[in-house]
């Protein structure tokens, strides 16, 4: 477990910082940057549990630990099979099984939704396209370093769950915002 007795360590003053294995890299790095928008978007979905209750908010307790899961995943090097803290089919597993859940309880969409409806929707609406702009660094970062494959999969599950769950808190779809394709023309 981790143990914190000091906040700052002016280790990062200078414009770097250091992975998971003590490798030192710039702050812009790619990998950083990745981990980084995982931070961001586990606070992201933080502000969505404001508004969200019971078992909605149990499941998004159970994601934002995982994306700590997977911060720790991408800051460090390595692949799946090495001793490191990597996302495990498990994880993705229990997202699929949530998503049929709650999906099977939704109505069909016949359009395009908006982000809004109900506050704890449009939050989620808000995480998950900061889920997906993670999405899109780690698949970047796959494409020039190693990583662990199920890290991808793992973002990509999670950014579809914040949707499902966003409808499901929209009074199971009933409040979502559909798109009027050239509504305003």
């Amino acid at each position: 477990m981790v143990r914190l007795t000091r906040i700052y360590t002016r280790g990062g003053d200078k414009g770097q910082t250091s992975l998971g294995d003590g490798t030192r890299l710039p702050k812009h790095n790619l990998r950083v940057a990745a981990y980084g928008t995982v931070e961001e978007a586990n606070a992201a979905i933080g502000l969505a549990r404001l508004h969200a209750s019971g078992e909605a908010d149990a499941m998004l307790a159970r994601i934002q630990n995982d994306l700590f899961d997977l911060g720790a995943d991408l800051c460090t090097p390595g692949g799946p099979d090495d001793r490191a803290l990597r996302i495990v089919q498990t994880q993705i597993d229990r997202l699929e099984a949530e998503i049929d859940a709650m999906n099977a309880d939704l109505g069909p969409l016949d359009s395009f939704i908006l982000p809004g409806g109900t506050a704890a929707a449009a939050h989620l609406h808000l995480a998950r396209t900061v889920v997906r702009r993670a999405e899109r660094l780690i698949a970047k970062l796959a494409a020039v370093e190693p990583i662990n494959p199920r890290a991808l999969i793992y973002a990509n599950r999670v950014s579809d769950h914040l949707f499902v769950l966003s409808r499901a808190l929209n009074d199971g779809g009933r409040r979502d915002v559909l798109w009027r394709r050239g509504g305003n023309r």
